[in-house]
């Protein structure tokens, strides 16, 4: 086995990635901190939670006594992930934008960095997730690919944001989480009197967005543009919306001529109008087929039985795997579900299991009736 030492980890701050840098450090690595700042436009309070996580970084860092360094990746999350995200809400998709980021900076950018710059032998995150080279790279081989599986803990599991990085880096990657349980990684935390840290509030929701609504956040990146919602089932006019990228399939809205709640069903973008249905258990909103492009294998592409691949499925990180037949053709899966399920939404992405190894992930084009996908 090839020897690994150096080992360059992420520090986010909080007490995953701090607890990371403690059991590696405890197995005698060269180890060094590395916070990505990725974002740095102020909320609506005018503070940035970025200054916030890289002071509770450095404290990290200066109680395990290992070196932290700041760089900057602003430019390239702008340019590669929120770019990437502004363009699909425009085009009425429901973008994952933290898949996007772990795929183009967190590992990417992030794996070249520490090879380049601090001449790393692997990078390390406080992901929970595991693979089948281990935790510490100890089953490492040369001539052999890596599997991404799911972690111990599986209410915390994460490999459903990994599902679109590289083999390649996949390979030099350590999640020395993998086999704990997150009720476990904060006892290490108070035990290492690292405090301050394990009862930190963990972040929630999209990073950029704050506190502030989704809906007045993108505003300040897409023009509004007024238009009708439709009830799908009388095909009235009930309201008045202020932009299809507002809303997402099967999201409530309050729309001020009804007393009732409506959900989103869909949006056309030809009509500007979107179309609401009057429950949020109404049959419009439940699919079992769906079609998906940009198909990436983390390992290999999986053996087809006559043409078939039978397997788990989710599009949402916390949702239960369901049983599903996926079929190929060209650069599409074509995704039948052994259950319907409410708002899949162009966009999302259709992560995909065997047994517990992540197979890869593809990015929802179509749902709804094969009539319907073309």
């Amino acid at each position: 086995m090839e020897m690994i030492r150096n080992v360059v980890i992420g520090i986010s701050g909080g007490v995953d990635s701090a607890v990371a840098a403690l059991l590696l450090k405890n197995r005698g690595f060269n180890i060094t901190g590395v916070f990505m700042k990725n974002w740095d436009i102020r909320d609506e309070t005018g503070k940035c939670a970025i200054e916030r996580d890289y002071d509770d970084a450095r404290w990290i860092c200066d109680k395990l006594k290992i070196p932290l360094i700041q760089v900057d990746f602003v430019k390239e999350y702008w340019n590669e992930v929120f770019s990437d995200l502004v363009e699909k809400y425009q085009n009425g998709y429901t973008p994952n934008p933290d898949i996007l980021c772990n795929k183009k900076i967190k590992f990417n950018k992030f794996f070249h960095l520490a090879c380049s710059r601090f001449e790393a032998d692997a990078i390390a995150t406080g992901h929970y997730a595991k693979t089948s080279f281990g935790p510490y790279l100890e089953n490492y081989k040369a001539d052999t690919n890596v599997c991404l599986l799911q972690a111990q803990d599986s209410n915390k599991d994460q490999t459903f944001f990994l599902s679109q990085v590289s083999q390649q880096i996949l390979r030099r990657c350590m999640f020395p989480l993998g086999n704990y349980l997150k009720s476990h990684v904060k006892t290490m935390a108070l035990e290492a009197g690292l405090h301050q840290i394990a009862w930190k509030k963990e972040s929630m929701g999209i990073c950029f967005v704050g506190k502030r609504k989704f809906q007045d956040f993108i505003s300040e990146y897409i023009k509004d543009k007024p238009g009708d919602y439709i009830d799908l089932d009388s095909g009235l006019s009930i309201g008045r919306h202020s932009g299809v990228h507002k809303r997402t399939i099967g999201q409530r809205c309050k729309i001020a001529s009804c007393l009732k709640p409506y959900y989103v069903f869909s949006k056309d973008l030809k009509t500007n109008t979107i179309i609401v249905v009057s429950s949020t258990t109404h049959p419009a909103l439940y699919t079992d087929f769906l079609i998906t492009q940009d198909i990436h294998w983390i390992n290999q592409e999986p053996r087809w039985n006559n043409g078939v691949l039978n397997c788990n499925f989710r599009f949402q990180h916390r949702n239960p795997l369901i049983a599903c037949k996926v079929y190929m053709s060209k650069d599409r899966l074509f995704i039948r579900l052994d259950v319907p399920l409410r708002a899949i939404t162009k966009g999302q992405y259709a992560v995909l299991y065997f047994g517990e190894e992540c197979l890869g992930s593809s990015m929802v084009s179509c749902t709804g009736p094969s009539l319907f996908c073309t």
